[in-house]
């Protein structure tokens, strides 16, 4: 299991069998972007809003101590395809947000 795993809250529209599926599915590339911070300096937040219809919302919060608030937001139908498309828009906007610091140091 992964150290950010663990600073996961999944909300209530998720079932607990559920998570060691979503987690394998987030955690990897993400993990790897949040390197940079402490596990204790992260918090995620994992939520999906009218699961099983057609207006189906999943987002990923991301609260990291000293940084915005992160939060990436799919609406895909498919609960599979919707954790990868936050996961992977929850690294982008890491990844800006990595960049702009270290050009503003840089200057």
């Amino acid at each position: 299991m992964s150290v950010y795993a663990a600073r996961l809250r999944i909300t209530a529209e998720f079932h607990e069998h559920e998570r060691e599926r979503l987690e394998a599915l987030l955690f990897g590339r993400l993990e790897r972007r949040l390197e940079h911070w402490r596990p204790d300096q992260v918090e995620l937040l994992l939520s999906v809003k009218d699961r099983g219809s057609p207006a189906q919302r999943t987002v990923l919060e991301c609260w990291i101590s000293g940084a915005p608030h992160q939060v990436a937001t799919s609406y895909e139908t498919d609960v599979d395809r919707a954790l990868v498309e936050v996961r992977d828009d929850l690294v982008r906007l890491l990844n800006r947000y990595v960049t702009r610091r270290e050009g503003a140091r840089r200057r």
